[in-house]
């Protein structure tokens, strides 16, 4: 078993050290034979003799050595280990590599995207890739601590779900045991997050994975995406910015990343729309971009209700939003529609949307004058969401919640031109899963077996 990582053997000058990793570089200078090992945690010299002449660069090795003191004049300061190197006293190849289609030094990104996730398993060895990682990893673990720190509970909710109306294509799923009928998965948790208020959960969160059969762009992932959802009862919206603003800050002074202003400015859609000509703009300056500094702001007072082009209404944001207070009348009374102002409350960061969140219509009445208003009748209401209607019924708590984009995110943090980049793997921009073949062909008796009948 692995003991100790390259960048512990600094603490350990004088001791031999047993290391596994990879060749990274090799310099042959005929008696002696230097080669850089690298682990995870980040490289050292190792110096060799004849043994090593064999060594090619991504083989595995296991070493044995004598950690010792660099003179001073060949002190590396580029390095985490460059005041010491390793005197091999025993090297055994673990496995031998093959010639590598694509190299992985440097960042990668001269390479041909589709080549890079075809061969995924080996982009990741790059260090840019591999720090990508790394923080996606402590960011996810900061939000858990924050979130547990505020007694939320983490609770999984169903991935084969029912088709739901938020703005982008369902992936479906055929089911075998009901011939016919199909699964849809989650474009997002937002109507369990709502029934797990209903049971009196009031403060949950998970770190979700989602689903759109969107078109792909650099910032957003084809197919699936990661973002933190969390849900709050007996909350306004004041109460549910507040919580995400404050756990942003905290996690971004943990990692050291500057944050422009704080508290976050708050803007009004039409107060951005003037500004901006948007409701996601870019609050930096260039001397900000340079420095790595990250720009929050809030949009607020997002208009319910869009003309749809066939001329009737479609909602702006999420069906399960409730308009503000001094607009439920209106809503109630199915006037005054495209005055009606919502509870959504956006989150803007570096020119993107990285989250979206509002207070629900907590109440069978409001819940159905929303769908009634996009000109659902009684039976697609009833079909679609009679099992909301039906749980807001049931002494439904107010509540509200959030979904912040984690990848979208990181991608801002990470300065990453596509959000693929912090994406272990990622599908590609034309739709295909990264190493293996997906979508690919089905056999005829698995159709046959599904009930399905290509034409």
């Amino acid at each position: 078993m692995k003991k100790i990582s390259v960048e512990q053997t600094v603490e350990m000058v004088g001791k031999e050290v047993n290391l596994y990793g990879w060749v990274d570089t090799k310099r042959d200078h005929k008696k002696i034979v230097f080669i850089d090992l690298r682990d995870r945690t980040g490289i050292v010299q190792v110096v060799g003799g004849e043994d090593f002449k064999s060594l090619n660069t991504e083989d595995v090795v296991w070493i044995k050595g004598l950690v010792k003191t660099r003179p001073e004049k060949l002190i590396n300061p580029k390095i985490k280990t460059g005041t010491i190197e390793i005197e091999a006293k025993k090297v055994k190849v673990l496995n031998k590599t093959k010639p590598l289609p694509l190299p992985v030094t440097g960042d990668g990104h001269n390479i041909d995207e589709e080549v890079r996730l075809k061969y995924r398993y080996l982009d990741i060895r790059r260090p840019r890739m591999y720090k990508n990682l790394a923080l996606r990893s402590k960011f996810i673990d900061l939000i858990r601590q924050h979130l547990f720190k505020k007694d939320f509970l983490e609770i999984e909710t169903p991935i084969l779900s029912e088709t739901t109306p938020e703005g982008a294509r369902d992936f479906i799923v055929p089911s075998r045991l009901q011939p016919g009928k199909f699964y849809a998965l989650p474009q997002s948790p937002q109507q369990y997050k709502q029934l797990l208020m209903v049971g009196g959960v009031e403060k949950y969160f998970q770190i979700a994975r989602c689903f759109r059969d969107e078109d792909p762009r650099a910032d957003r992932a084809y197919g699936e995406f990661t973002q933190l959802d969390l849900e709050m009862s007996f909350v306004e919206r004041e109460d549910v910015m507040n919580l995400v603003e404050g756990m942003m800050i905290e996690i971004y002074e943990k990692l050291n990343i500057p944050i422009k202003q704080k508290p976050f400015p708050i803007f009004t859609y039409q107060e951005a729309i003037k500004k901006y000509g948007a409701d996601k703009f870019d609050l930096r300056t260039e001397e900000d971009k340079k420095n790595g500094i990250q720009a929050f702001a809030w949009v607020i007072d997002f208009p319910f209700f869009e003309r749809t082009p066939e001329g009737g209404w479609t909602f702006t944001h999420n069906p399960f939003s409730a308009p503000k207070p001094e607009f439920m009348k209106d809503l109630l009374g199915k006037k005054n529609i495209g005055n009606i102002l919502t509870t959504q409350y956006d989150l803007v960061c570096n020119g993107y949307e990285v989250g979206g969140g509002s207070i629900r219509n907590h109440t069978l009445e409001g819940l159905k004058a929303v769908f009634e208003i996009m000109g659902l009748d009684e039976a697609e209401i009833n079909l679609k969401f009679g099992h909301m209607i039906e749980a807001l019924g049931y002494g439904a708590p107010p509540h509200g919640g959030m979904a912040p984009g984690i990848d979208r995110l990181l991608t801002c943090i990470t300065g990453e031109t596509s959000i693929r980049e912090v994406i272990a793997m990622p599908m590609t921009s034309g739709g295909r899963t990264a190493i293996m073949k997906a979508p690919s062909v089905v056999k005829d008796e698995k159709l046959k077996e599904l009930g399905i009948k290509l034409t």
